[in-house]
């Protein structure tokens, strides 16, 4: 179905002259010479990024499943190709015949001092129907279903724990057919297909429009609202802001440990950030660091943090800044509980707590699920 729709689209789009900069139309479909190129098993990482992890996910089409991880801190490559089967070099065609009992995957290649596996299977969740066991949306077909492919036990225990939570959080009404399974080999899809999201722009938004993907996404999860939270001008800020959140946030001040609104809270919810409102941590997430600063083992979407290497005083830190409205949180820290070893070690004056009784009345009632025993 998807080669049907993705020839259509491309096309289309070079007869109108729209390609607009990008290779849609340029050999970015089936039956080009470039889907007949042979697949290969990506290279071992080489020495300058040993302590590099790699996470395997199938969730239907390889580019839409590679979007969601573009633009994650910590992420260090993202390859598409195909694993699970039994056909040593597969082509796409070969494996969009259902024969050769690959998955479309992708293979992310991460730090985990920055990002943590926990987070990626965060985002790898919200990407696709993980109740269908027949294909992903308008693609149908064993390589297109779901799996996680993990690489050591603890990956295995961290999505099968990850799996649990959904299946009890009543969000899907139907049960989780998605597998865990031991990785084995992973094979690389023709060039064409990889950052297919960004090479080939304009036909990868037509074929997921038409996929139905978004519309699904937006009615479990909730419907994309990040284009609500905008950072207010200074003057504005100054208004509604005390003078330490204004330091804190603004500045990138930190507050005194242990005399700050949220080291000790025990309540149950959601931490957003005081400036926007983005959705940022959950009580779930918080413990007890001794630290005396709210402290948490990963944000509940990693796609609304920022990272980047922090300098000073005397040494390098990495430091977490809000997506949207660019506050800053505090920093992350590799010292945090297993299995994950981050600490994500928050100022309580650049986050405001909602109770879990408040979510649904405060706009933040796609959360309430995350409290669901």
């Amino acid at each position: 179905m998807r080669g049907v729709i993705v020839w259509f689209v491309s096309c289309f789009l070079v007869m109108v002259g729209c390609a607009k900069g990008t290779t849609a139309g340029t050999g970015a479909g089936p039956g080009s010479g470039a889907g007949t190129q042979k697949s290969e098993a990506p290279a071992p990482l080489p020495d300058s990024d040993r302590g590099l992890e790699k996470a395997t996910f199938a969730g239907g089409c390889f580019w839409c499943v590679d979007a969601a991880f573009e633009d994650l801190e910590g992420v260090k490559e993202i390859v598409s190709g195909f694993t699970g089967g039994h056909v040593k070099n597969p082509t796409y065609e070969q494996v969009g015949k259902g024969e050769t009992g690959h998955l479309e995957a992708i293979q992310v290649i991460f730090d985990p001092a920055i990002i943590s596996y926990a987070e990626l299977l965060r985002v790898y969740w919200r990407q696709f129907d993980p109740t269908d066991d027949g294909g992903s949306f308008h693609d149908r077909g064993p390589e297109y279903v779901s799996a996680i492919f993990y690489h050591d036990e603890t990956q295995k225990a961290l999505a099968e724990a990850s799996r649990t939570l959904l299946a009890k959080s009543g969000l899907f009404g139907k049960p989780i057919v998605t597998k865990i399974l031991r990785f084995e080999v992973f094979y690389q899809a023709e060039e064409y297909h990889q950052h297919y999201c960004r090479k080939s722009t304009d036909s990868y938004h037509s074929y997921r429009t038409a996929s139905g993907r978004d519309n699904y996404i937006g009615s479990v999860w909730g419907k994309n609202r990040w284009s609500e939270f905008q950072k207010p001008s200074d003057v504005e800020l100054k208004k509604t802001l005390l003078p330490l959140e204004f330091t804190v946030t603004q500045m990138s001040g930190t507050e005194r440990s242990f005399d700050n609104a949220y080291w000790n809270n025990e309540q149950e919810g959601l931490y957003v950030d005081r400036v926007s409102g983005e959705p940022l941590f959950s009580s779930r997430d918080k413990f007890d660091s001794g630290t005396g600063w709210p402290s948490f083992t990963a944000p509940v979407d990693p796609r609304f943090v920022r990272k980047k290497v922090d300098r000073s005083p005397s040494e390098e830190q990495i430091e977490v800044r809000s997506r949207y409205s660019d506050s800053h949180l505090g920093h992350v820290f590799d010292d945090g509980p297993a299995p994950g070893h981050l600490r994500y070690c928050m100022n309580s004056a650049s986050l405001r707590f909602i109770p879990k009784a408040k979510l649904q009345s405060e706009g933040y009632g796609d959360y309430t699920w995350l409290f669901n025993k």
